[in-house]
């Protein structure tokens, strides 16, 4: 799977020595006073519920960052289903830096895990439409870049990774300048003072709005609405002529009656905020 670009080297680097960093601070002591330095060890790990992998690719990127000797061999790939009882990698090294990288390892693969299952069983019930399955940015602070990251695992699509991507214009923006239309004027106007080059995408909340939109020719325009009749209305008004996106407190079991008004996109913040952790352990094997 191709990465996305948010999920740079640099990004991951800091993530990793933060959190790492968070864990170990002065050191682990309990491991140092008692495991030797020079002690190998073998480790599998152990899936213990069926779902959809994700995190390997980081899990060695952790691995790697703390001791560059230690070999990860990748049974399952990210992105795979799989049964309880799997084993998803074995790692071998120094037990010293093992102990020291399995929590943080583990804390990462079963959340991840977790969110790229939920984000599969969601996206399963929009197989034969067009339309896209988005997440948000309601995610864990400084960890989103791994939560977003299992979504794209999973099968869905990345929304914004933060405010500085895209304009995103909100009922406060829209009322504290009197009309959509002024607001997105603002907008188109900050954009050309800066020189940035930015998608605008309005949330819309009736069908008045939803012409304004239009009108203004922005990027996208989201109907932040549940009402299936108001959609389909908005859909067939836009027919086409911008992206459309469904927003707003959406379940998993509206997902295919959404689909079928023809809206593009679905963007839903239960697929990180819903995910249950998935149980993965580190076992010995030597």
């Amino acid at each position: 799977m191709k990465k996305p670009a948010y999920l740079t080297e640099e990004t991951l680097k800091t993530f990793i020595l933060s959190a790492l960093n968070e864990d170990l601070q002065g050191g682990d002591h309990s491991t140092l006073a008692t495991i030797p330095e020079n002690l190998i060890q073998k480790k599998q790990c152990l899936l213990k519920e069926d779902c959809v992998v994700a995190g390997i690719e980081l899990a060695e990127m952790i691995f790697k960052t703390l001791d560059p000797s230690i070999k990860v061999d990748v049974l399952i790939p990210d992105g795979k289903t799989a049964k309880a009882g799997d084993i998803a990698f074995i790692v071998r090294g120094k037990a010293q830096s093992i102990m020291q990288a399995e929590r943080l390892v583990l804390n990462c693969m079963q959340r991840m895990s977790g969110i790229a299952t939920l984000t599969q069983e969601w996206d399963s019930r929009l197989v034969g439409t067009k339309t896209r399955l988005l997440d948000t940015r309601k995610t864990t602070p400084n960890f989103r870049v791994c939560e977003k990251w299992a979504v794209a695992i999973g099968g869905g699509t990345n929304h914004r990774n933060g405010l500085s991507d895209m304009i995103v214009l909100e009922d406060l923006h829209i009322d504290h300048n009197g009309s959509l239309t002024k607001a997105v004027k603002k907008a188109k106007d900050y954009l050309k003072k800066n020189k940035l080059n930015l998608k605008i995408s309005v949330k819309t909340r009736n069908l008045s709005e939803v012409e304004e939109a239009l009108k203004a020719k922005v990027d996208r325009i989201t109907l932040n609405h549940t009402d299936l009749s108001f959609i389909k209305k908005a859909v067939t008004l836009i027919n086409g002529k911008i992206e459309t996106e469904a927003s707003g407190d959406l379940t998993r079991d509206q997902l295919k009656d959404l689909a079928a008004t023809g809206v593009g996109f679905i963007s839903a913040g239960g697929l990180t905020q819903c995910a249950k952790t998935i149980a993965i352990d580190l076992e010995s094997i030597e």
